[in-house]
C-alpha cells in the first residue's frame, strides 16, 4: 500500500513537473496572441494591446533599475547609458531615453518606419528606470546581488514577453539591429552580437558599470525572453 502510494505521488510529480515545462517551454519566434496587434503601424491599438504594451514597457524598465542597483554591472546598453550619464550629468533613465532617440536618428538611412511602440518604447522604459529606483535595495554583499540581478533579469524578460507580442513597432535597438539585418544581409545573429559588443565598448569607455552582472544578463536574457514568449503562446488565436 505504501508502495502504491509512493508510486501515485511520484507519478503526480512527473506531470506537475511536465505541465510546467509545457507552459514556459521557449518559442522559437514572436507568437500571434489573442492581444497582438493586426498590424505594428496603427494608430488606433485595441485597449488589451495597449494594455500589454504599456505594462511589458513598464515591467521592462523596473527590471533594469533592480539590475542597476544591484550593483554588479547592467545590460550592454544600460552601461552605455551610464557612461552617458556619467559625462552628462544625466540620470540613467534621462540617459536612456537619449540613446533611444539617438538609435531612433539612425533609423532614417535604414528607412525603417516607428509605431506606438517605438515611440513608447524610448519613454516608458526610461522613465521607469528613474521612478523605480528610489524604491530598489542596493545590496552590498554578493550573494544577494547576484539574487537580485536574476530578478531583473527576469523581469525583463517578461516585459519583453508582453511588449513584443503587442506587435505595434520594434523598440529603437530592435528596429536598428533588423534595419541593418534587412540592408546588408548579414545574419541577425551577427548583427546583435556587433552592436552589443560597440555599444558596450563605449560604454565601458565612457564610465559605464561592467561587471558579472553584465555577463549574467547576456547569458541569461535570450532564454528567459524566449521561455516569456513560450508562455504567451498559449494565449495565441
Amino acid at each position: 500500500m505504501a508502495l502504491q502510494l509512493l508510486a501515485a505521488k511520484e507519478v503526480r510529480s512527473s506531470l506537475s513537473l511536465k505541465t510546467i515545462f509545457d507552459i514556459v517551454r521557449p518559442a522559437h519566434k514572436v507568437p500571434r496572441t489573442i492581444w497582438s496587434s493586426d498590424t505594428p503601424l496603427t494608430l488606433k491599438p485595441k485597449p488589451i494591446t495597449l494594455f500589454f504594451l504599456v505594462t511589458g514597457l513598464w515591467i521592462f524598465g523596473t527590471g533594469e533599475a533592480i539590475i542597476i542597483a544591484s550593483g554588479i554591472g547592467v545590460s550592454p546598453w544600460t552601461v552605455l547609458a551610464q557612461g552617458i550619464g556619467k559625462q552628462t550629468g544625466f540620470s540613467v533613465g534621462e540617459a536612456t531615453f537619449v540613446v533611444s532617440i539617438l538609435v531612433l536618428f539612425m533609423w532614417v538611412p535604414l528607412r525603417e518606419t516607428p509605431g506606438i511602440g517605438t515611440i513608447l518604447n524610448a519613454i516608458l522604459i526610461a522613465m521607469a528606470i528613474d521612478v523605480m529606483a528610489p524604491f530598489l535595495p542596493e545590496p552590498t554583499e554578493i550573494g544577494p546581488q547576484v539574487v537580485q540581478t536574476i530578478i531583473g533579469i527576469i523581469l525583463v524578460g517578461i516585459g519583453s514577453g508582453f511588449y513584443l507580442t503587442a506587435n505595434l513597432g520594434p523598440g529603437p535597438r530592435d528596429g536598428w539591429m533588423t534595419g541593418i539585418q534587412q540592408r546588408s544581409g548579414w545574419p541577425i545573429g551577427r548583427v546583435r552580437i556587433g552592436i552589443e559588443i560597440v555599444v558596450l565598448s563605449l560604454g565601458i569607455v565612457l564610465g559605464g558599470t561592467f561587471g558579472i552582472g553584465t555577463i549574467i544578463f547576456a547569458i541569461g536574457i535570450g532564454p528567459v525572453v524566449a521561455m516569456s514568449l513560450g508562455v504567451a503562446s498559449h494565449w495565441s488565436e
